[in-house]
């Protein structure tokens, strides 16, 4: 009995330092783990926070507005492969009375010292941080609507950025296997409605069958048929194309499934799956090594935000690996980039089709902006992972439930195509590519003029 008694005591007190610990600065949470039993009635719930909806988003939408320029701006000529204008010019507002001269004259201590560091380079956080999940923006809700009569519409929230600052819609699909072909969606949103009459013929049976489970609704955490879901009514759930629209990206949004406590999880800008047969990393910490692993995460615990416990209770699909897996694997494989009629075989400029401006871009790239020591050419990613350490600049802070510290090693992205994916970095926190070419600038130290930051975002707009 003194035995079970000195074992009761022992785990009480390391449940209080466990508690202790856990209530820091930036806990939510005492416990990794969600409720599985709900005690408040749907109804209720959803009254709740439908009613906190324009609040939560007034709020949003005023860090946005604090930190950007959100006009429709978009650069003369410039166009997506479809034709939507690909918006310019830095967004990032500065702090009152200061340049990006004098930032670019200071070191990394001297900026943080004086809290200068532009609010628009700390992390972004999630439209509501603090309940997270899959966000999608209104024109992608009111297609699939369309087609399917399956509705992505929140109770609780709404996507925040403009419209006219995402990627085209509905983006250009290009095959590896077919370049003939060009746009092999034919300016459609490629759906379970549509997916047969477009591709039979152009792929084989296994692509076919991969297709159709990539744009097949599964449940997912906040969009299923249980009490705790977001969705008005039960839900069907979600597909794989509802972020990675025609196997590119709508820029809808999520958190990251392997981060806790809740205000340290990162605000996930949903990369293209073009490109994905050159690179090597995938999920959100980028410790999957094919993409048959992150097609299997996905399923298994991105969508329920590595819950299984959850993702059971909800209907988790879980799929056959030496089929299934494979199948969705090989035709996310054969996506490609968009084309690229300047570039050389060697994903160089020709010098015959390029402006003087464009060389001289490409030559601070390889050259004083060093962008090729993670961005080699031709496809533009080292396929490894680098720790800007962004946080030399600026001190932590709270922002709309977000935890702004320290970022951690995020993946190199490839550039190819870089003009039709915006907005940038992994948190979408960089709306345009004179913002990322400014946000570099600074981290790097690299003392760019104006006009080699005009000539760098020529160069990667060819890309």
């Amino acid at each position: 009995m003194k035995t079970i008694a000195g074992m009761i005591a022992v785990l009480s007190a390391v449940g209080a330092v466990f508690v202790v610990l856990a209530s820091g600065v930036g806990a939510q949470q005492t416990t990794s783990y969600m409720p599985v039993a709900i005690t408040e009635e749907f109804e209720e719930v959803k009254d709740r926070m439908a009613a906190e909806k324009d609040e939560i988003m007034e709020r949003q939408m005023d860090l946005l507005n604090e930190r950007y320029d959100l006009s429709d701006r978009p650069i003369p000529g410039v166009t997506a492969t479809r034709g939507k204008p690909i918006q310019g010019g830095v967004r990032v507002k500065l702090p009152e009375g200061v340049t990006w001269d004098d930032l670019a004259a200071m070191t990394p201590a001297e900026i943080k010292e004086q809290g200068l560091w532009p609010k628009g380079f700390l992390p972004l956080p999630h439209p509501n941080h603090a309940e997270g999940g899959m966000v999608f923006p209104q024109f992608h809700i009111d297609e699939i609507n369309e087609q399917e009569g399956r509705d992505l519409t929140r109770f609780d929230l709404d996507f925040d950025l403009p419209d006219h600052l995402l990627p085209e819609y509905p983006p250009a699909m290009f095959l590896t296997t077919r370049l003939d072909l060009g746009d092999v969606s034919q300016g459609q949103v490629v759906t379970i409605m549509n997916f047969f009459e477009l591709f039979n013929g152009i792929l084989n049976p296994k692509q076919l069958e991969g297709l159709r489970l990539l744009v097949t609704p599964f449940p997912q955490q906040q969009f299923n048929q249980t009490e705790d879901r977001r969705s008005a009514l039960p839900s069907r759930g979600v597909t794989c194309f509802d972020c990675h629209v025609n196997g590119h990206t709508n820029a809808a949004t999520h958190l990251v499934g392997d981060i806790r406590p809740q205000e340290f999880r990162h605000r996930i800008d949903t990369p293209p799956l073009r490109g994905l047969n050159i690179q090597r990393l995938f999920g959100s910490q980028r410790a999957l090594k094919s993409i048959e692993d992150f097609t299997e995460f996905e399923q298994r615990a991105a969508y329920f935000d590595g819950d299984p416990v959850i993702a059971t209770k909800k209907g988790v699909n879980i799929l056959e690996r030496g089929s299934q897996v494979h199948f969705m694997a090989e035709f996310q494989a054969i996506l490609d980039f968009p084309p690229a009629p300047k570039l050389d075989i060697y994903g160089k400029l020709d010098p015959e089709l390029a402006t003087e401006q464009e060389l001289r871009g490409q030559e601070v790239f390889f050259g004083k902006a060093q962008c090729d020591v993670c961005h080699p050419a031709p496809y533009y990613t080292d396929n490894l992972m680098h720790n800007l350490r962004a946080e030399r600049f600026f001190e932590e802070q709270m922002v709309n439930g977000r935890w702004a510290s320290m970022d951690g090693p995020i993946k190199t992205f490839p550039l190819r195509g870089i003009k039709e994916s915006a907005p940038y970095l992994h948190d979408s926190r960089l709306l345009t590519l004179a913002d990322t070419v400014e946000f570099f600038n600074l981290i790097q130290g690299l003392q760019l003029t104006q006009q080699e930051k005009e000539d760098l975002v020529a160069f990667m707009l060819c890309l």
